[in-house]
């Protein structure tokens, strides 16, 4: 016979398994420039946002990162902003991706932090390395964490929200045109 608590701790453990390989399958996705198929598993009201870190006094962290909808930061955009970023990489005349850039992701210490089932809603938090290189000499590695929200839409898990925090408060790259 199977106990409610070990009925519920076997949930939680397929939902974990379920979290981990969308965000294995995201990330192939991405490394082998399927765009169109990524934008597919964004909401429509997606948040994307990747604030700007400052070196701040200790005491001083509320200051540490630039606000998101009203200050500077890489990305604060939502789906239709992130599919134009898409399409101008894929008219093969974008100066930044020509030639395009090979990219490797990878996401670890995933934990779901939250299951807002009213909502049907899970959040999540996770550390990331992306490498990139570009043409001969240009090779960046992004170092950080990410918190997502994940929603149920058709039984699917989309992506309503994504916030990253780069481990670095100077971008030491040429650009930023690869996603997280």
């Amino acid at each position: 016979m199977v106990t409610k608590e070990r009925e519920a701790a076997l949930d939680r453990m397929l939902l974990e398994h379920e979290v981990e390989r969308f965000f294995t399958y995201e990330s192939s996705l991405l490394d082998e420039r399927l765009w169109d198929e990524w934008l597919e598993l964004l909401t429509e009201d997606i948040r994307y946002y990747m604030p700007i870190m400052r070196n701040v006094k200790y005491g001083e962290q509320e200051r540490e990162l630039t606000q998101e909808r009203g200050g500077i930061n890489y990305f604060d955009e939502g789906k239709d902003i992130l599919a134009k970023r898409l399409q101008q990489i894929q008219t093969g005349i974008h100066w930044a991706e020509e030639p395009l850039s090979r990219i490797v992701h990878m996401v670890t210490n995933v934990q779901i932090t939250d299951v807002r089932e009213d909502e049907g809603e899970i959040r999540t938090k996770c550390s990331f390395l992306t490498y990139r290189n570009r043409v001969e000499t240009e090779t960046d590695f992004f170092v950080g964490r990410r918190r997502d929200t994940l929603r149920r839409v058709d039984g699917e898990l989309k992506i309503c929200r994504r916030e990253v925090y780069l481990a670095q408060n100077v971008l030491l790259a040429k650009n930023i045109t690869l996603l997280f």
